[in-house]
């Protein structure tokens, strides 16, 4: 049974308002935290070309991202015909942010990959229509000067 009394009914209120905004707190924590690590490593980082994909990416997948030490890092240098790729080795995504639908192609890939816990170890590239492409040449994964990035093993 319910409390009849309007200051119970407050107060239950007021937890439920808090609770839910230390959960909102923590879910925008994991996003500021995936576009800090990406302006740490990419070299293509910019607040204006990282955020807006970062932020299209559900949560959940985030925190994979954060959990397995992966990094989402834009990169103008990838072809129009080959705009999103996951560099296995490196745990990196990226995408050519002045391609459209590259993000949303990156977006999509991130949030099957997590929801299988699939990362396989080869380089995967996708078109800006989100078709796997094969035998596809692409620019080598670059890290800001300085940052050392760790090789997965098999």
């Amino acid at each position: 049974m319910f409390p009849s009394h309007p200051l119970a009914r407050l107060s239950g209120a007021l937890a439920l308002c808090i609770a839910s905004s230390a959960f909102a707190q923590s879910d925008r924590e994991i996003t500021e935290g995936a576009i800090a690590l990406s302006a740490d490593v990419c070299p293509g980082h910019s607040k204006d070309r990282t955020t807006p994909t970062v932020r299209q990416v559900p949560v959940g997948a985030l925190r994979v991202l954060r959990e397995r030490g992966f990094v989402m890092c834009p990169d103008r240098r990838l072809d129009p015909g080959a705009p999103a790729i996951w560099y296995g080795e490196i745990g990196a995504y990226a995408w050519n942010p002045e391609v459209e639908g590259a993000d949303k192609v990156i977006v999509k890939q991130i949030d099957a990959m997590t929801r299988k816990e699939e990362f396989p170890m080869e380089t995967l590239v996708w078109d800006a229509q989100g078709k796997a492409l094969q035998n596809q040449t692409v620019p080598r994964f670059e890290a800001r000067p300085g940052i050392i990035v760790r090789v997965r093993k098999h």
